[in-house]
């Protein structure tokens, strides 16, 4: 079952921008506040990706269309193993596009409520494999703020990568991000301090409290401190000062020692940088090479014989969604007949916020910007070769995703 469109390969040149046409939208796997993701194919290079599509009217009516564009400026600029990669963007009328790799193992969330036991050996990986994408972030100046398992992915062999980007902060040397964002359970406490009048800022530690949380959930399938979206700032505030979360005997005593420093209250004694974990005696063994290089096999392998996700998306994009992507060709023709009479209550402020979206949204095209370095470089064959090639994440086969 999948949102089929005719996948006759499009007559193209180097010159073209890559746009809706140029891909086959095979099936829905998800969706979030900013928009929807399915799996899609690109007809030309028969590579699969994920492609995250967000209504632009709803985007400029939840006022989130600053998040998306600054996401698209954050993620053109990053490139690394352990990070969801950044591939395309384009837009029509209607939408706007992501095209990123394509991560068939599904998220960490999905397999607690799966009930899926992590062992320390796999976690203590995990850690390992995001403080390598943190240290990365670092060096690009970014605070991801919202690391949860709900955006950590798996590959096909298990290993994580660390995704959405929509509310992440640029910071520049020596200077502190004081805007709060996040999702509360998973908030480290000096961004709540803000919510009491006192902006005293925070940084990159806030990160490594989150990955401390997570950590911790995958391992007990719960978190350490009991919270919800609407529990009221203060009262958290007073739970981390009340609340000492309990660590099973069962853990070993390196493994609670790393949650300890991860999760302490005072910034200044938190683990707060790839460099911090990797001084620890736990972390003595890990050959950070073999790390980066995907290497060590993780504990835990996703099934690859089933989609990893719900697959209840999918029927709501087919039966529930008013505008189904799989019919936007003849909707978006229809409309064009209609002279842009689709009933939508568009007065002119809505309309010109729509028109600025067209005129600010950034196109991106990973692989042309690829080739461009590749032609404009003294490179040898070998470098050549390994530049234009495409990310692993990529390499699976389109028989991995149909038997859903």
């Amino acid at each position: 079952m999948g949102l089929g469109q005719s996948s006759k390969t499009p007559v193209t040149d180097d010159t073209d921008e890559v746009n809706f046409d140029h891909f086959q939208i095979l099936r829905a796997i998800g969706k979030g506040s900013f928009g929807k993701v399915c799996i899609v194919q690109k007809k030309d290079t028969k590579k699969m990706y994920a492609m995250k599509y967000m209504n632009k009217l709803k985007c400029v009516e939840r006022n989130e269309v600053r998040n998306v564009l600054k996401e698209l400026q954050i993620m053109q600029n990053l490139e690394h193993p352990f990070l969801v990669n950044f591939w395309y963007s384009f837009q029509d009328e209607e939408d706007m596009f992501m095209v990123v790799d394509l991560l068939l193992g599904g998220d960490l969330r999905y397999h607690l409520q799966q009930n899926v036991h992590f062992s320390e050996t796999t976690v203590k990986l995990y850690l390992c494999e995001l403080a390598l994408a943190l240290g990365y972030l670092r060096s690009k100046h970014i605070i991801h703020r919202d690391i949860k398992p709900d955006n950590i992915l798996l590959d096909e062999h298990g290993h994580v990568h660390l995704t959405d980007f929509n509310i992440a902060a640029i910071v520049k040397e020596d200077l502190k991000a004081t805007s709060i964002a996040g999702t509360k359970p998973y908030m480290a406490p000096e961004l709540f301090q803000s919510f009491e009048g006192s902006h005293p800022g925070y940084s990159f530690s806030v990160d490594w409290w989150s990955l401390g949380i997570a950590a911790y959930e995958l391992l007990r399938g719960q978190r350490p401190y009991v919270m919800r979206s609407n529990t009221p700032s203060n009262e958290i505030l007073q739970m981390f000062h009340k609340v000492h979360p309990t660590y099973p005997a069962a853990w070993s005593l390196e493994m609670k020692s790393l949650l300890r420093k991860l999760l302490c209250i005072d910034v200044q004694k938190r683990i707060s940088c790839l460099a911090e974990l990797q001084d620890l005696d736990y972390m003595s063994d890990v050959n950070w090479d073999a790390v980066l290089n995907k290497q060590l096999p993780p504990g835990f392998i996703p099934n690859r014989r089933r989609l990893n996700c719900d697959p209840t998306f999918e029927l709501e994009e087919m039966i529930l969604e008013s505008k189904p992507l799989h019919k936007k060709k003849k909707r978006l023709a229809r409309k064009t007949r209609e002279q842009g009479s689709d009933g939508s209550p568009q007065n002119g402020q809505l309309q010109q916020r729509l028109d600025n979206v067209q005129r600010d949204f950034i196109v991106f095209n990973r692989e042309k910007s690829r080739k461009v370095v590749v032609d404009s470089s003294e490179l040898s064959t070998s470098e050549k070769n390994k530049a234009i090639e495409d990310g692993q994440n990529n390499n699976v086969e389109p028989a991995a995703y149909l038997s859903g």
